[in-house]
């Protein structure tokens, strides 16, 4: 940034750090492993430390041809960032996906061979747990880690902090220059010098006055001075002051804004957030928070969003706990959760391709009830609001239902967000966060009892878990879906969950437990007349019994299912049962009876038009004969195959043999 002023000596110890030999060769202590460079800087918030550790980043970047990757650790509002976030952030800034639901093991090993062979500088910022930060440390020494704190990381070995003061006073009456210009610090430069040590040196101290006197041009250097001189010292240390000066100097409603703030999520704040907080337009939200910025009171970020200093927070918060009354910070943060609903019912209307129902201003249909601020004006800016604002949405939905006494909006919150991101990215994409979001339903649903919700959160989990490869935790949270189903008396949760325990079972290869889940599901699916069910589970006890060599069964199985699939008229589904009952034929040893099956279902499948069937078949048909003793009718239907396909081999996926 071009407005870094100082810090010089800093900046050489810091490069200098790098090829420094470590603590641990020094005193003759023999290191565990080869890890990457861990620099710290260390100072108290407003100290300037992460400007400090940018500045630095941007100076040694050339050596690190791989790139800059950043996370924090705090949160501005001073709570902590859990560490899987912190890791999924890394690695997906990497450009690889993430298992939804990994673990922080799981996943700070994913993240350490994903950066193996890379020269990266990993940014770990506000870091107040050195466990925390280990778990971020890449083995490889050619990666460096810049980690900023308020004091010493005890148990990261090799780290030598650098501890930030105050800035000199020339480079700190060098950035009052540059917020206020150099005409106003040369006629009167002791009043700067004055001014700069009136805020202790502080970069944050030094921005909040440095932005007072840009907003008031004709307000002296030496008057400000004074009025910080004479402030009590119970104002709170250098920074206190200068922010009673910024916040006194504010009409009441900017006031009340600026109060609210600490409410936004993750204190991220868009004109959206600040219009319902303070409940004013979006319009006068926007106004105010250029304001703010302005002021030093924010921070710009991209696309509209502004950031809360982590070290104004606390300050915030006080005077959030001592001006506003508890049910006004309530009310103020229902109406911004339910802004954030409409908006994400908007975003999730964007989505759809083709816009269908548009009304009569030329908007979907569903959105015509919206006000205009709350509409995307296309689907692509809709998904940009919706990447940009996601980390902001993830911390409103937890802290909704940490809070406890708004569960009907953090439910439709979470609902909201579901929708969205499986609508824009796809379920498979969005899996990671669709897996924190569904624990979050969890969690509602079991304070509140409501056991339907809770049977359709641990099914989501769960088929999540089953996806990556977690079946025994899927299983278990499978069968405490069915006990939730059963609770609530939902015929579907038991149905599904059921079956999906059966296939859980299938999974770890334990047939005989998966066929008795598979019949219990069928036995509900027969008496509840559910048709379509029934033909499905007869195929899947039929593919249990194959696999665990009871031919006979598996015949009846498959047989009942291709009756199911006539009854209904779904012709696919018929020819696919009956392809499958003359693969297990032949398994069994009939060849003359899967040769009669096959060409039935070969019928079938000419008649659904399914022509990948069609040559799975035709391949089948010309094994069976290999195996009869006729070769020239089994080439015929070999070059059937061929013709119907090409020669694409995936697309016999149906095979004679069986392992």
């Amino acid at each position: 940034m071009a407005d870094f002023v100082g810090r010089r000596r800093e900046l050489k110890e810091l490069r200098e750090d790098i090829a420094r030999t470590g603590l641990d060769t020094l005193s003759g202590r023999k290191a565990k492993a080869p890890r990457a460079r861990v620099l710290l800087i260390a100072g108290r918030p407003g100290s300037g430390r992460t400007a400090l550790a940018e500045a630095f980043v941007r100076e040694v970047a050339e050596q690190y041809p791989d790139g800059v990757l950043r996370t924090r650790l705090t949160a501005p509002g001073g709570e902590g960032v859990a560490t899987e976030r912190a890791l999924r952030g890394l690695i997906e800034g990497l450009g690889q996906a993430t298992p939804p639901g990994a673990g922080e093991d799981e996943l700070s090993s994913a993240l350490r061979t994903a950066l193996g062979g890379r020269r990266v500088i990993i940014l770990v910022d506000d870091a107040a747990d050195p466990h925390q930060v280990d778990a971020l440390l890449p083995d490889t020494p050619e990666c460096l880690v810049v980690v900023t704190a308020e004091g010493p990381l005890t148990g990261i070995p090799d780290v030598r902090p650098c501890t930030l003061g105050g800035l000199d006073t020339p480079s700190a009456v060098q950035m009052l220059a540059q917020r206020i210009g150099d005409i106003r610090i040369t006629v009167d430069p002791r009043a700067a010098e004055a001014l700069a040590e009136e805020c202790g040196g502080q970069p944050a101290a030094l921005s909040l006055v440095g932005g007072w006197l840009a907003a008031h041009p004709k307000a002296s250097v030496a008057d400000v001075a004074k009025q910080l001189h004479d402030t009590p010292a119970r104002a709170g240390g250098p920074l206190g002051r200068a922010f009673r000066l910024v916040y006194e100097s504010l009409p009441q409603p900017a006031q009340r804004t600026l109060r609210l703030l600490p409410l936004a999520p993750a204190g991220i704040v868009d004109s959206h957030t600040a219009s319902a907080l303070a409940g004013c337009s979006v319009g006068a939200a926007q106004s105010t928070l250029d304001d703010f910025a302005g002021l030093g009171l924010l921070r710009h970020a991209h696309n509209g969003l502004f950031l809360l200093p982590g070290c104004l927070a606390p300050l915030l918060q006080a005077l959030l706990e001592a001006k506003e009354r508890p049910a006004e910070v309530q009310l103020a943060r229902a109406r911004m959760l339910e802004r954030t609903v409409r908006l994400l019912h908007s975003c999730r209307a964007m989505a759809d391709p083709d816009q269908e129902g548009l009304g009569l201003l030329g908007v979907p249909e569903k959105l015509e009830s919206l006000p205009r601020a709350l509409r995307f004006p296309d689907r692509r800016a809709a998904a940009t609001w919706l990447d940009t604002r996601l980390p902001a949405l993830s911390a409103a939905a937890s802290l909704a239902v940490a809070d406890g006494e708004l569960d009907t909006l953090a439910r439709r919150l979470i609902a909201g967000l579901v929708r969205a991101l499986a609508e824009h990215r796809g379920t498979a994409e969005a899996a990671p966060e669709l897996y924190g979001l569904h624990r979050l339903v969890l969690d509602v649903a079991e304070r509140r009892g409501l056991h339907r919700e809770q049977a359709a959160a641990l099914l989501n989990l769960a088929d999540l878990d089953a996806e990556t490869g977690r079946t025994r935790e899927a299983l278990e949270r499978y069968r405490a879906a069915l006990d939730a189903g059963r609770a609530a008396n939902d015929p579907y949760a038991t149905g599904r969950a059921m079956e999906s325990v059966g296939g859980a079972y299938q999974e770890l290869a334990d047939w005989h437990r998966a066929s008795d889940w598979f019949g219990r599901a069928l036995a509900q699916a027969h008496a509840r007349g559910e048709r379509e069910d029934e033909a499905r589970l007869y195929g899947r006890l039929g593919n249990v019994h194959t696999y665990a060599g009871r031919y006979g069964d598996a015949l009846r199985s498959w047989r009942a299912a291709a009756a199911g699939y006539r009854r209904l008229a779904d012709v696919p589904g018929q020819a696919k049962a009956l392809s499958e009952m003359a693969r297990v034929q032949e398994y069994a040893g009939r060849p003359e009876e899967s040769l009669h099956t096959c060409r039935e279902a070969v019928e079938l499948a000419r008649r659904a038009g399914d022509q990948r069937l069609q040559a799975a078949l035709q391949v089948r048909l010309a094994d069976t004969l290999d195996r009869l003793g006729d070769p020239a009718a089994a080439r015929l239907h070999r070059s059937a195959a061929d013709r119907l396909l090409g020669d694409d081999p995936a697309a016999c996926e149906i095979r004679s043999t069986s392992d």
